[in-house]
């Protein structure tokens, strides 16, 4: 390395970019993580509503973040603290009547037998075969998946690398995964489940953000994803709240880094990634100043790290018709409120445990929510959607004065692009019917507000870069997953440029604050290094 050089530049400050810089920064490389906004976080942030109210702005539940990280880059020292949910879900089936997933099987099984007493027996069967399933899953995520497009010697240690991790799997698993991996959640919940509740149920533990319905292929893996080991104790099925919000994960996670020599900069937006000779030798910032390293690696999705900030010619024509074809069209949309009080939820006592009375969801059912992404493709904005809300300030008293409360709605089946108008035109509408929906179980919400920003799918773009406002850079389906992300033969991290390596959840195992991409890339570096010498 030159005096004043970087060995590596981490092109954004997200959870993933800066998971990468810790663990290169932990192996002696010098390393300068730059981004683009003037917090680092990504879309893993605490921001303000108002003065003095914050919330999760983008992402606003901790329910994958992979226990490996968090021991490696010692976040507990550095300030993260997470306080597990208990009911895991509430969902609200009614006005005033609301179903919870207890974070004890037995427990959430006694609630789903006022409902449905076979449902309940066969609930117990179904979540001990997930997260069987999802155990076996879970080391998949922490290392790179096949190459497609290895050959020769390195075809073969793929393929038995591959059949190592399946060996154990007895007939009837590999069924069961299969199905999960390729069949529709509606289909499977149809088939186990007698009650409509107890579907919706199950729904709402599903993958969010996702594109497409609960009956088209591939929609019920989201519930292996969900059982995944998580937080700092690695509980299988773990969801909770963060401390001072998501952005306290990425705040402990660049304290970490620069213990280690990493550098940060923000208000530092990339426009060019520089290549010489199919290698990269580094970035070229908006100011025009350039910085050198001959390792990048992007925390940008697949479609802007390829597009935007390389030019035309520096890849593969196929290459960059394969990344043009990735499905992005996120369907999500965040409304943040800071609230005079905590609003009166109907159907749940003022004196339930704060934990309890700090979360909601409210889905439609199987085939209502199929309708809603149907019309979604369409450009449609439906009056009924999914929304699920958070009030962390019942949790965590650092996010707003005594008294007041903080009120975080996730919101999906959205159009990209509306049919008709555009979000900027539409946006007080939605924020409306939000509200309006989610006062039929909130009654006084309305009078409760006061200040709320809403984040459209095209503001999650311009905002945070996530094109087309895809939280995961790239739709969740199983042509996407694995192997075939971001695309076939480019699934571990390297790109068609040397020294270029994807490190966002663009690349395997995909989105969701998990770290699990920052860290594979890093890994991946760091075996080409030593392979190089």
């Amino acid at each position: 390395m030159k005096a004043g050089g970087f060995d590596a530049i981490v092109v954004g400050g997200g959870h993933n970019g800066l998971t990468a810089a810790g663990y290169l920064g932990r192996a002696g490389l010098r390393v300068l993580v730059l981004e683009r906004r003037d917090i680092l976080g990504g879309a893993a942030v605490t921001e303000e509503v108002i003065p003095g109210h914050r919330v999760s702005f983008c992402s606003y539940f901790a329910s994958m973040l992979m226990p490996t990280v968090i021991r490696d880059l010692e976040l507990a020292k550095y300030g993260l603290r997470m306080v597990g949910s208990d009911p895991l879900l509430a969902v609200a089936m009614e006005p005033g009547r609301i179903v919870r997933w207890w974070a004890d099987p037995e427990r959430a099984a006694s609630e789903i037998a006022t409902i449905n007493p076979r449902d309940a027996v066969t609930f117990l069967k179904v979540e001990k075969e997930l997260k069987a399933l999802a155990a076996y899953l879970q080391p998949f995520f922490l290392e790179p998946p096949p190459n497609l497009a290895a050959t020769g010697l390195d075809r073969v240690r793929e393929g038995w690398r591959l059949a190592k991790r399946f060996h154990r799997l007895k007939g009837k698993e590999i069924a069961q995964l299969i199905e999960f991996l390729t069949g529709s959640l509606g289909d499977y919940l149809d088939r186990k489940f007698e009650s409509e509740e107890v579907k919706r149920l199950f729904l709402a533990n599903n993958v969010y953000g996702k594109h497409g319905g609960p009956y088209e292929p591939g929609s019920a893996m989201g519930l292996l994803f969900h059982l995944l080991s998580g937080g700092d104790d690695a509980v299988q099925g773990f969801a909770g709240h963060v401390i001072g919000g998501m952005g306290a994960i990425t705040q402990a996670m660049a304290a970490s880094a620069r213990d280690h020599g990493v550098e940060t900069r923000t208000g530092a937006a990339v426009a060019r990634i520089l290549v010489e000779k199919g290698c990269a030798t580094g970035v070229e910032l908006d100011s025009g100043e350039v910085l050198r390293a001959p390792l990048i690696l992007s925390n940008a999705d697949p479609k802007r790290t390829f597009l935007t900030l390389l030019e035309p010619e520096s890849l593969p024509g196929d290459f960059r018709r394969e990344v043009a074809g990735i499905k992005m069209a996120g369907p999500s949309a965040k409304l943040n409120l800071a609230l005079s009080r905590e609003p009166t939820v109907l159907g749940r006592s003022p004196d339930a445990d704060p934990r309890e009375r700090s979360l909601l969801t409210m889905v439609p059912t199987l085939e209502g929510a199929q309708r809603i992404a149907d019309a979604a493709r369409r450009g449609e904005i439906c009056d009924e959607l999914w929304i699920d809300f958070v009030i962390p300030s019942l949790v965590d008293d650092t996010l707003c004065p005594p008294g007041k409360a903080m009120m975080t709605c996730f919101i999906q089946y959205l159009p990209w692009r509306p049919a008709e108008g555009t979000w900027d035109e539409r946006r007080d509408e939605l924020a409306q019917s939000i509200i309006r929906q989610i006062s039929r179980y909130v009654p006084d919400l309305p009078e409760l507000i006061e200040g709320q920003v809403l984040l459209t799918p095209l503001d999650l773009e311009r905002t945070y870069g996530l094109t087309e406002g895809n939280i995961f850079h790239g739709d969740l389906n199983m042509g996407q997953l694995f192997a075939m992300r971001p695309t076939p033969g480019w699934s571990q991290y390297r790109t068609p440029i040397e020294g270029l390596y994807l490190c966002g959840a663009g690349a395997h195992p995909g989105g969701g604050v998990t770290g699990a991409p920052g860290h594979n890339a890093a890994k991946q570096v760091l075996r080409d290094r030593k392979a190089a010498r």
